[in-house]
């Protein structure tokens, strides 16, 4: 449905068996099939939400090798989950969820990671056009240090193309080296791209070549804005992720630093995608389920 909201979602998931139709036709929009043998002769066991496959005698639901198998939760509230972590711009904690879905914290924080690792882009398109990057750290204060002092934070590299998509990067360890930074371009960005607009850190000269041009603003010299050359598109991300962190997480490990950060690239990424419920459930559908052993190995 385009334009969900919440009122739309309550009505249309009301009850167990309108969420396992909603899957049903998601997963299988030619009519079911044996996740198995891939066979259409498939059977309903109505008493049991299940079916039957005539070829190979499996037997199977619509969540079977999906993220919902064997969980425990209804699937309203897996539905209610997802909209709200979509929906909410500066994003949603795990204890507010435990709030609003009347669960544990635990239920919740594993919910909340499951879908975080389902919306994960393995396969990024490269920026093209115009591209800003640059780079952000993130981690606590320290008392009787300067402002400039990095040895609690963790760096996280960005890159957006103007009037697209973000890429985001988790470099814990590392600082903004020449080596670093350009291996993140190289990752990131076409080779047919335009512009690549960065702040002064020297570390990024030398990331032009014949076909891409690079262009910078001096923010030491408070040059912001040289005509359209700027760095506002990904300060604004910086930004948005970094009142998301104070406002609704508090705090984030190191370890699942990288985890939000893909919950926000793929909000970002879809903000003015008026299906973005409906690729989001796609996403679960096509994702298997984390183990709990494994998230907080």
């Amino acid at each position: 449905m385009d334009d969900m909201n919440l009122v739309q979602l309550v009505k249309q998931f009301a009850d167990e068996k309108k969420c396992r139709a909603y899957l049903e036709a998601l997963r299988w929009p030619d009519g079911v099939e044996c996740p198995r043998c891939l066979s259409k002769k498939v059977y309903r066991i109505l008493d049991r939400d299940q079916f039957d496959c005539d070829s190979c005698r499996y037997q199977f639901s619509v969540t079977v090798g999906t993220i919902f198998k064997d969980t425990h939760l209804p699937l309203w509230k897996w539905f209610l989950a997802v909209y709200l972590m979509i929906e909410s711009k500066k994003a949603m904690s795990a204890n507010q969820l435990k709030r609003t879905l009347a669960v544990s914290y635990k239920t919740a924080w594993y919910l909340c990671h499951r879908v975080r690792k389902a919306v994960e882009e393995t396969n990024r398109e490269m920026l093209k056009g115009t591209v800003e990057c640059d780079e952000t750290y993130i981690g606590g204060k320290r008392r009787h240090v300067g402002s400039g002092y990095l040895g609690n934070k963790t760096m996280v590299l960005g890159a957006i193309e103007r009037g697209g998509h973000v890429h985001l990067q988790v470099e814990s360890g590392k600082k903004a080296t020449k080596e670093v930074l350009h291996a993140f371009v190289e990752k990131m960005i076409a080779d047919e791209a335009e512009r690549i607009v960065t702040d002064e850190n020297p570390s990024y000269h030398g990331i032009e070549d014949e076909d891409t041009k690079h262009k910078s603003v001096n923010h030491h010299a408070e040059e912001w804005v040289r005509g359209d050359v700027h760095t506002n598109s990904v300060e604004s991300v910086w930004s948005l992720f970094k009142r998301g962190l104070i406002g609704a997480y508090h705090q984030v490990s190191v370890k699942h630093l990288p985890a939000y950060l893909q919950e926000f690239e793929w909000r970002f990424n879809n903000r003015d995608n008026p299906h973005l419920f409906r690729d989001t459930m796609l996403k679960l559908i096509e994702s298997p389920n984390l183990e709990f052993k494994k998230l907080i190995a």
